[in-house]
């Protein structure tokens, strides 16, 4: 058998021995190269970023997207389970829960919380949902001071806003939409819940179609003024159910801002696989602002301005803005009167009523941005409460004011019949344009002023008939209101509209139909024969009418001074790049809103419709912080 040939080596020959050198010297300087890059990118270290990015990360959580937030992720992290979470989420939560009871369970706590409300995000799962409270309620609330959460622990007011959205998605009905405030067991991932329900009323009102107002993102509003607490902050329809007096003033339509809070009961127990317990708590923030929890008295959260804007999606109050001009007994409200006082909560004791009078062609809707600014603010809203008369803008002024003097006088007497309550005698009445005209109604004393424009022949012998005499007695003979103590008027026609005296207003007179006992009286008015001519009688004067400067019914309510002992704010809008002298906002010129003997007069560069204006807004809120006595108020 023939020897195998033995290798030969080649480092012998000239030429092998110069290869090998260049490729020595080649890695003699590379060497130092590959240290060099080896060294910048070491296992561990860091780079540059920028601090909004920073920020994101760690702000990020489950309640701006599907990503936990760095807290929950480090525990997936350090138990091993982030990979098992991204692929069998249900068993990595188990896992977790598995290790409660030990020193790290407030962390476990808050771990499952935001783990458990993804799941149930990703799984449209309701149980993981309400899962995700309890855990949340739990490391809120562990029922030892030890485990509570430093006030500076930034999962507090995380866990708290887990267990708000939780709850809400939790409690969901079945057709998604509305809130189920119901009793009734509910299936956990670990064991099951009995819920229990307080039953709760709305003062007097029954509420229904409850909706959580984190399905609704706000439009129109200025500012979205959300109060910070535990709960669900929910919107609910009001429906009458007794016949306490308040049912006459809110109205029926109307949608309040609520919160539901569930108390779960044994949680540590259900932890272990063992039935629980919770009971359902809804409250209304207005009257109860707090819950108590343990030792501890927890603000409850709360949005009014979303409940706000949500009254006024497709409200027929739009629609009423210019049938309620043309129609003078156009109703939306279900009551056959030309004008009408509401409130859009119940009446609160102590606390000083704020009516608004919109103006014409308008409606109450027209007063959200203020009304949202200033319930919006603690000081103001723990003070006052606010009320809204709505009526039909095209009728005589001196009818719509009766309407306004008797609903405040009705109200009053049916809320405080034995006139205990000192606030609702600090009345304050704010009226825009015409609005303003109805509100100096409420604070003057007419004698037989208004009566003489029309006749000079005494009213109590005049031939008219008993129904049409009593409209003219509640319109015209007019004292003021004992519980009005300030008027605030808004871009007031006090001298007139230039509108209404220009070929507009000659229009707008001819859209107008008056209600049918207006004719009636105009007849008989005009068989009188005590003014110029019955021809000139007929014809009853519309809103319009009355802010021509022409209008003896205008000009007489002008030279009628304030009651002594109100007090009396102006708000003059005047167009940008106008001289007050000659200025105007479109409807009024500044001359016509300004009169003498006001407390106060702020002109704010506005159109017409300056009661959404910020600078009238806040007028208006210094005007209410100085009433009320607030410190600060001027």
């Amino acid at each position: 058998m023939r020897p195998m040939p033995r290798a030969t080596s080649r480092i012998g020959s000239g030429t092998d021995c110069r290869s090998e050198g260049i490729v020595l010297g080649r890695i003699r300087y590379i060497c130092p190269l590959l240290i060099f890059v080896l060294a910048c990118a070491t296992p561990v270290g860091v780079k540059r970023t920028n601090e909004p990015a920073v920020y994101r990360a760690v702000t990020a959580s489950a309640l701006t997207g599907d990503v936990p937030s760095p807290f929950a992720r480090q525990f997936l992290q350090r138990l091993a389970l982030a990979e098992q979470f991204k692929r069998r989420p249900a068993s990595a939560i188990e896992a977790i829960r598995c290790g409660l009871g030990g020193p790290d369970e407030h962390d476990r706590l808050f771990a499952l919380a935001e783990l458990s409300f993804i799941e149930g995000r990703r799984a449209h799962d309701q149980r993981h949902f309400m899962a995700a409270a309890v855990y949340a309620y739990a490391f809120l609330f562990p029922g030892d001071r030890d485990f509570e959460p430093s006030p500076f622990d930034p999962r507090l007011r995380l866990a708290m806003d887990i267990y708000n959205r939780a709850l809400a998605n939790g409690l969901r009905a079945a057709d998604g939409e509305h809130i189920d405030l119901s009793p009734r067991r509910i299936a956990l991932p670990f064991t099951t819940l009995d819920l229990a329900a307080d039953r709760f009323g709305y003062d007097g009102y029954r509420l229904s179609e409850f909706n959580s107002v984190d399905d609704y993102q706000i439009r129109g509003l200025r500012n979205d003024y959300r109060k910070p607490g535990i709960g669900a902050p929910l919107v609910a329809r009001v429906n009458e159910e007794s016949t306490r007096a308040t049912n006459l003033w809110v109205a029926t339509r109307a949608k309040v801002p609520v919160t539901a809070v569930v108390k779960f009961e044994r949680w540590r127990e259900g932890f272990g696989g063992r039935p629980m317990s919770g009971r359902i708590e809804v409250r209304d923030i207005d009257m109860s602002p707090t819950t108590a929890i343990g030792r501890l008295s927890v603000p409850l959260e709360s949005d009014p301005s979303t409940a706000l804007a949500y009254n006024l999606q497709g409200s027929p109050l739009w629609d009423f803005e210019i049938a309620g001009f043309r129609r003078g007994d156009f109703d939306i409200l279900g009551r056959k009167e030309e004008g009408r006082l509401f409130f859009i909560a119940p009446w609160r004791p102590g606390r000083i009523p704020v009516v608004f009078v919109h103006g014409t062609a308008s409606s109450p809707a027209r007063w959200a941005q203020m009304f949202n600014e200033l319930q919006g603010d603690p000081r103001i809203a723990s003070r006052y409460q606010f009320w809204f008369f709505i009526y039909n803008s095209g009728n005589p002024i001196a009818m719509s004011a009766m309407r306004l003097r008797e609903n405040l006088a009705a109200a009053v007497k049916q809320l405080d019949p034995e006139g205990k309550d000192p606030a609702l005698r600090q009345m304050v009445v704010i009226g825009h344009s015409q609005g303003g005209l109805l509100a100096k109604m409420t604070v003057v004393n007419s004698g037989n002023k208004f009566w003489e424009t029309i006749s000079k022949h005494p009213f109590e012998t005049a031939m008219l008939s008993a129904e049409s005499k009593n409209m003219l007695r509640r319109s015209l003979f007019i004292e003021p209101l004992p519980f009005v103590s300030r008027v605030i008027f808004i871009a007031t026609p006090h001298h007139g509209s230039y509108v209404a005296e220009d070929f507009l207003g000659r229009i707008a007179r001819r859209f107008i139909t008056l209600p049918g006992n207006l004719t009636k009286i105009g007849m008989e008015v005009a068989q009188l024969k005590l003014v110029d001519a019955a021809r000139a009688t007929i014809r009853i004067p519309t809103a319009v009418d009355n802010m021509d400067w022409g209008n003896p019914f205008l000009r007489t309510l002008y030279s009628l001074p304030i009651a002594p002992g109100v007090k009396a704010n102006s708000v003059i809008a005047v167009k940008r790049k106008q001289t007050l002298e000659k200025g105007n906002d479109g409807v009024v010129r500044y001359t016509s809103a300004h009169i003498e003997g006001v407390e106060s007069e702020l002109v704010v560069r506005s159109k017409h419709s300056c009661q959404s204006n910020p600078a009238a807004i806040e007028e208006v809120r210094r005007i209410l912080d100085k009433h009320a006595g607030i410190a600060g108020g001027t």
